[in-house]
C-alpha cells in the first residue's frame, strides 16, 4: 500500500487536507483502541498512508521483501495520517525524524533492527506466522490482553507515576476476574485455562 491517491491530494485544499487527515487518523486509531490485537503483515511495500496503516497496527510482522518508508517530503507534503507521532515512538525520534526528513525507503530486516517491525519471515510463511502470532494471543486471558492494550496506549500519554497507576488499578481489576483464577488455578494443576473473558 503505498497511501493516498496522488492524483486526489493534487486537488485539495487546506481545509480539505486537514479534514482528510483527520478521518484517516481516526480510522487508525480505532485499530489501536479496539480492545483486540491487530497484527499487520505486511509483504510488499508500506509507504505513505501504508506505513502509517501497519504502525497503528499493535504488532507488525514482515516478509522479507517488505519495504517501509514515509516519502511524503517527496511531494511536498508530510506525513498526515499518524506518521509523524507514531514512528517516533516505535522507532525513537533521530531515526523518525531521518526516515520523514529524507523520505528513505527501508528493507524489512532494518525495519526489524530500528523497532518498526516485530519480526521478520521469509513471503511463504508470513500469513501462517501472523496468523500462529494471533491465535497465540487469543488463547490468553482476553480480559488481560485487552486492559494490557490500555495500559500501553494510555500510558504513553501519561508521566511514568500515572503510568503505573493505571497499571495497577487494571492488575486490581483483573483480580476480580473468573480468568484471573482459571489461569492461576491452572498452573497448580498444570492445565491449560479456559478463559471465558469474564
Amino acid at each position: 500500500m503505498a497511501g493516498a491517491d496522488i492524483g486526489d491530494l493534487a486537488k485539495q485544499g487546506p481545509f480539505d487536507g486537514k479534514a482528510r487527515a483527520q478521518r484517516r487518523q481516526a480510522m487508525l486509531r480505532r485499530f489501536e483502541t479496539c480492545g483486540k490485537p491487530v497484527i499487520a503483515a505486511v509483504n510488499g511495500y508500506a509507504l505513505g498512508g501504508g506505513c502509517e496503516l501497519a504502525m497503528a497496527c499493535h504488532l507488525r510482522i514482515a516478509s522479507d521483501a517488505a519495504k517501509f518508508g514515509q516519502p511524503e517530503v517527496k511531494l511536498g507534503i508530510a506525513p498526515g495520517y499518524g506518521g509523524t507521532q507514531r514512528l517516533p515512538r516505535l522507532v525513537g525520534k533521530g531515526k523518525a525524524l531521518w526516515l520523514i526528513l529524507t523520505g528513505e525507503m527501508i528493507d524489512a530486516r532494518e525495519a526489524h533492527r530500528i523497532g518498526l517491525v516485530n519480526q521478520v519471515v521469509p513471503a511463504a510463511e508470513l500469513l501462517a506466522t501472523a496468523e500462529q502470532t494471533l491465535r497465540g494471543i487469543l488463547a490468553m486471558g482476553p480480559l488481560a490482553v485487552r486492559l494490557a492494550l490500555e495500559a500501553v496506549d494510555q500510558g504513553l500519554e501519561m508521566t511514568l507515576e500515572e503510568g503505573l497507576l493505571l497499571e495497577a488499578n487494571h492488575f486490581g481489576l483483573l483480580a476480580a476476574t473468573e480468568d484471573m483464577k482459571e489461569g492461576l488455578n491452572g498452573v497448580s494443576r498444570e492445565a491449560a485455562p479456559r478463559f471465558r473473558g469474564r
